[in-house]
């Protein structure tokens, strides 16, 4: 039999397909990390970990999880794999094909230049596994590297704008891939103007307490009664919503539908928690208004203060960067008439939910929710021998205008707002004054979509036999140092218990740290928690896989 694997390499995690090529690519297993590999919570901490520790234990982490994820597949199947197609954004397929990635961290020609960097090409092309450095693979088999449109506008830009089919409708459009980076993009007469927001880990469940990636019993989405509780959505085995149990989101009591428990929530159940909990009056910003200051859900699942501030800098991070592009090509909040909603978290919010939070603009005729279109453009890879140079092609047709927010003072001035008004509580007549001088219009009135789509099931609409999920990710990373004695502040100082110290038979005392737990250098706690300073956590190496 001949196999072939479709990957998606996301910011916050790998998702995957085993597919049958003697039978046209259908798909007959899936295989899911829990989180990302490497060290942080965004593209920002990925890059400077490949800058500061170093390319070569970027990549072995990287390759080392790409195996571990598709041996749940079976490794006796590794051997019969015959291709493999890969689609995500720049940075993550940079660091899989393990190139050069300073052209993707730094803006400006002269400073890219002054570091001596030549930049790759980012266009389609075909690679092997032996080329990139696979574990497991026979190293002749062919890698599909899907184009970028422009070096800040990646492949899976690029799939979101494929298979929303947008480029086809004559009318001011929007797409946004809901994810650690919302990658997002506006289509107005022809022209692509595209932009990033660092929205940071909650939206995919991370970040937030009891948070998780999209995944079989994950809290999706809540929905209050008329008695006044909270339904509890859960995702089932294979990532479709169903509804578990009526809660009493102040007292936590209970009413079960179905004996299915959850293990914790994602980023769209949070953002439907803090939309239901403003409509109720069960938050009312800054805080949360329950005697323990925790909205509760099913199976003890809760929703704390802190959860609210992180969801609401990544929604403020989103509706800037959204009101940032239209104001940048001359279009008001009322212009843009159809919403298409990428990604895990783009297909299971309630597009309702989303509009009252900022997610989606204020005034909008039609939304369509798509799922992952990423991993779905993965596949459509291995099914189709002409889907890469269609990739190509549709770069080369798109007039792409990348939009930075970074530095972009539309984009500050409105983000400053948004902090103030989720994380400070400011009153929303205040927010819209504000807004005005600074030269902004005010927030519209909500106008609620005629027709709100979600085009598939699931955010993966097919998953074969079922899903395989890959916990814990990554490597350990160890170092000994000289003048360590063992004290172990380090340990207790780490903020994600990613850090044990062990003492070795001779005496000494070894760092180990959990990759997939670390923040990396956006933290460094246990470097600073040194009190001999003799810690250095680019020292560290990959000494062996969890």
């Amino acid at each position: 039999m001949a196999y072939g694997i479709a990957l998606d390499l996301g910011t916050s995690g790998f998702r995957s397909h085993l597919v049958d090529l003697d039978k046209g690519a259908k798909i007959i297993d899936t295989a899911i990390t829990v989180r990302h590999p490497l060290p942080g919570a965004n593209i920002m901490d990925h890059m400077h970990f490949w800058m500061t520790s170093g390319r070569a234990i970027t990549h072995n982490i990287i390759a080392q999880t790409v195996y571990d994820l598709i041996s749940l597949y079976g490794k006796e199947k590794l051997s019969e794999v015959k291709k493999i197609s890969v689609c995500g954004n720049p940075i993550q397929l940079s660091l899989f094909e393990d190139i050069e990635i300073r052209d993707l961290a730094f803006a400006g020609e002269n400073k890219i230049k002054n570091l001596g960097v030549t930049p790759p090409s980012r266009k389609a092309h075909i690679t092997t596994a032996g080329d990139i450095g696979l574990l497991g693979i026979n190293p002749e088999v062919e890698v599909l590297m899907p184009p970028a449109i422009r070096h800040e506008i990646g492949a899976d830009a690029l799939a979101m704008i494929i298979k929303s089919g947008m480029l086809d409708k004559n009318e001011v459009c929007m797409v946004t891939d809901y994810g650690t980076n919302a990658e997002m993009g506006l289509y107005l007469d022809g022209e692509l103007y595209s932009g990033s927001a660092a929205a940071g880990p909650a939206m995919e469940g991370q970040s937030i307490e009891q948070g998780v990636l999209a995944s079989p019993r994950a809290i999706s989405d809540v929905n209050i009664t008329d008695d006044g509780t909270w339904e509890n959505v859960v995702l089932d085995d294979h990532l479709i919503p169903v509804t578990t149990a009526k809660v009493d989101p102040v007292t936590g009591n209970t009413v079960r539908i179905l004996d299915y428990k959850a293990k914790g929530i994602t980023g769209t159940g949070t953002v439907s928690c803090i939309s239901e909990g403003l409509r109720s009056g069960v938050i009312t910003l800054p805080g949360i208004k329950t005697p323990d200051n925790k909205i509760h859900l099913v199976d003890g699942v809760t929703i704390s203060a802190n959860d609210v501030h992180e969801a609401g800098k990544a929604m403020g991070a989103i509706r800037a960067g959204h009101r940032t592009l239209m104001y940048e090509v001359g279009l008001s909040d009322a212009d843009v008439k159809t919403m298409y909603m990428a990604g895990a978290s783009g297909t299971y919010v309630d597009p309702v939910k989303a509009q009252y939070c900022g997610m989606i603009p204020r005034v909008l005729d039609e939304v369509y929710q798509l799922g992952n279109t990423s991993l779905m453009m993965a596949h459509d890879l291995l099914k189709s021998d002409g889907a890469l140079d269609m990739m190509q092609d549709v770069a080369n047709s798109i007039s792409a205008n990348h939009i930075m927010f970074a530095g972009n003072q539309k984009f500050e001035d409105m983000y400053v707002l948004e902090l103030a008004y989720w994380d400070e509580g400011m009153p929303y007549d205040m927010y819209n004054e504000l807004m005005v001088a600074s030269g902004f219009p005010p927030l519209p009135e909500i106008v609620h979509p005629k027709i709100c789509k979600r085009i598939v099931k699931s955010d993966i609409p097919e998953v074969g036999a079922g899903i395989h999920t890959l916990d814990p990710v990554g490597m350990i990373m160890t170092g000994i140092f000289d003048g360590c004695t063992g004290c172990r502040k380090c340990q207790r100082g780490c903020p994600e218990k990613a850090l044990t110290v062990t003492d070795t038979p001779d005496g000494a005392h070894m760092i180990n740290v959990r990759s997939d737990l670390c923040l990396g250098t956006a933290c460094k706690a246990c470097e600073f928690n040194c009190p001999e300073k003799v810690y250095s956590f680019t020292d560290l190496k990959v000494q062996y896989k969890l």
